[in-house]
């Protein structure tokens, strides 16, 4: 990654150094590493205004910089707030975004709070559907219903990072019959394209880390797992994340509220029974996305990473497996 080069972070630190004189800020302590993944790492440093941040993507995710450029234009309000950006270094400087979601959650231990996030981020995503072309031409993964087979296809001819009758892994009954099931996504596909739903931007990894709460609104950070699809795949993982953090049953009444919330500004375009009827199409295609997002990490990674990372897209497309194996749609 570009930080663990030599010289990076003296040159990380002279732009934000830069970029605080050009607005006016002043430093009051030093830079620290606030923390530190495979795909980014984030630099904290205390000001004259309070903490900012640089957080300075990897080539996995070169084009979020340029997407959070472009939201701070379209919708401001919904994420951190940027001073400046870098779009070729993939560097980003921003204010400190607040108290994060989960904080509260874990202080309440009630999911009331999403109750109120979801049916902002459902906003945004119906307003930017009509920004689709702009989202494309920054590159945003395309993973839309009408290319999202040849994508399966792809992704299963992958055999060594689906680690055939290997542990973690799929065995090889298992490939051969997610390989029988492309038709099965051809025609989940087609099913969901047939709701009048517009597809947009996905965050890719909507949870309680990733939302955080400031001057009274949310705001959506951490866009390195965006794609363009179909909006609702994005439910999968805040219900996954609330099953495990609350200690849910897959069926419990919260869980409803969450679907329910989210579900509430697409009644714009069909009834509320239609929407559950795509919300469950979306959620069995979901986990392939799931998949694509860390097939496209994992296969960059080398020794020992890829090891440490390998059960992520098997265990992703089990899900599908044992859904389409529990009772098919």
């Amino acid at each position: 990654m570009p930080w663990t080069e030599p010289g990076w972070l003296e040159r990380a630190s002279a732009w934000m150094h830069a970029e605080l004189e050009h607005h006016g800020i002043k430093a009051t302590g030093r830079i620290e590493l606030a923390h530190s993944r495979l795909w980014s790492t984030v630099l904290r440093m205390p000001t004259t205004e309070g903490y900012l941040y640089l957080k300075a993507a990897s080539p996995l995710a070169a084009h979020e910089p340029a997407l959070l450029q472009t939201l701070s234009h379209l919708r401001p309000d919904c994420i951190p707030e940027l001073l400046s950006v870098d779009v070729e270094q993939g560097w980003v400087l921003m204010r400190d975004a607040g108290r994060s979601l989960r904080e509260l959650i874990r202080s309440t231990g009630h999911i009331r709070p999403w109750l109120s996030v979801l049916p902002l981020y459902a906003e945004l995503q119906i307003e930017m559907a009509d920004h689709l072309p702009e989202l494309l031409a920054l590159r945003v993964p395309d993973r839309r219903l009408s290319v999202l087979p040849s994508l399966y296809d792809q992704l299963l001819g992958d055999v060594a990072l689906l680690r055939i009758d290997r542990t973690p892994g799929l065995t090889h009954a298992q490939h051969q019959r997610l390989l029988d099931l492309a038709p099965r996504v051809v025609e989940l596909c087609e099913r969901l394209a047939g709701h009048h739903i517009p597809e947009g931007l996905n965050h890719g990894d909507l949870h309680v880390g990733n939302v955080f709460i400031h001057d009274g609104r949310f705001v959506f950070a951490d866009w390195g797992d965006r794609s363009v699809s179909h909006p609702f795949y994005s439910l999968r993982t805040v219900l996954v994340r609330a099953e495990i953090s609350l200690g849910l049953e897959e069926n419990a009444p919260e869980l409803q509220l969450l679907s329910d919330a989210y579900l509430e500004p697409w009644t714009l375009y069909e009834p509320r029974q239609s929407l559950i009827e795509a919300l469950g199409l979306a959620r069995r295609l979901a986990s392939i996305g799931g998949a694509l997002v860390w097939s496209r990490l994992v296969s960059r990674f080398g020794e020992p990473l890829r090891e440490e990372y390998a059960e992520r897209v098997p265990a992703l497309l089990h899900e599908f497996l044992d859904a389409e194996t529990a009772a098919p749609a």
